[in-house]
């Protein structure tokens, strides 16, 4: 059994001020996107210059927060935030959607395309093999926090893990079970999946390595985002059956999360794009 170590989520005090762990993994998501970014751009992909990518990613990091933090109170929290209105701006507690804030990085996109003079699908086609690593560096956020945690697993996982945060939980879901009850009892918590770090394993590092390569090859211009489109819906449907169910907008389901209805249209969306842009020639 492993226990979840209850990381101060607060990493740095200067004075008054205080940085957390979740702000610095959105720092480090961005610094990974301009890096990889630059290498391509150095490497025979012209679609951009230097300075127009630090650019676009200014752009794509307000939709990431604006459309993140609306996607957690539209998709997830509706009731609570509109209850706690001054609460949807305090994003340093965390609490925000991928739907929502990836959303808001298509936005962001189409309209500093049109401020470039670049096709939409040309600008996701660049942008869709930096986005894991930034997924990546968000997980290892949630997984400090201690939230977003797994379902519960058996005690004879050898990574099964003890989260002492979901304590009330917990005792809730030991309730429904004399199984569960006694494993409360027993090892004074319930044994779960640590589900951030599999998100982190399947939405950062496999889903980068398969874009990263599939990408490395001349493609039909809208073809990458396609994969995108269809790895990452593929990536967190998968790993959403180990990761305890939020309520959302539908109401909590063990069958079917929020997160797995909101990663469907993705998958199909993505399949359809794939067979469209899949008539055309490589660019």
């Amino acid at each position: 059994m492993l226990i979840h170590p209850q990381f101060d989520p607060v990493a740095i005090h200067l004075g008054p001020l205080a940085v957390h762990w979740y702000g610095l993994m959105y720092l480090l998501g961005f610094a990974l996107f301009l890096t990889m970014g630059k290498y391509r751009l150095k490497n025979g992909n012209d679609v951009l210059t230097v300075p127009q990518l630090d650019d676009m990613l200014m752009y794509g990091a307000v939709g990431v927060v604006v459309g993140g933090r609306l996607g957690e109170v539209l998709f997830y929290q509706p009731g609570y935030y509109f209850s706690h209105p001054l609460e949807i701006f305090m994003v340093w507690k965390g609490g925000m959607s991928f739907h929502g804030g990836f959303l808001g990085v298509l936005i962001a996109v189409a309209i500093y395309g049109r401020k470039v003079g670049r096709g939409f699908w040309q600008l996701t086609d660049f942008v869709a093999p930096l986005v894991p690593l930034g997924l990546a560096a968000g997980r290892v956020g949630n997984f400090i926090n201690g939230e977003l945690w797994g379902r519960v697993a058996s005690p004879d996982l050898p990574w099964a893990m003890l989260f002492p945060q979901a304590r009330m939980e917990d005792i809730a879901e030991a309730q429904q079970s004399a199984d569960l009850m006694n494993m409360l009892m027993q090892y004074g918590g319930l044994l779960r999946h640590p589900s951030q770090l599999y998100e982190f394993a399947l939405e950062g590092i496999v889903l980068f390595g398969a874009l990263w390569i599939y990408s490395a090859k001349p493609r039909a211009t809208g073809k990458v985002s396609a994969v995108f489109l269809i790895g990452y819906g593929l990536a967190r449907f998968v790993s959403e059956y180990f990761r305890n169910p939020d309520a959302g907008i539908f109401g909590k389901s063990d069958v079917i999360s929020m997160g797995q209805w909101l990663s469907l249209p993705m998958i199909v969306i993505g399949v359809a794009l794939l067979v469209f842009f899949g008539k055309r020639k490589a660019a």
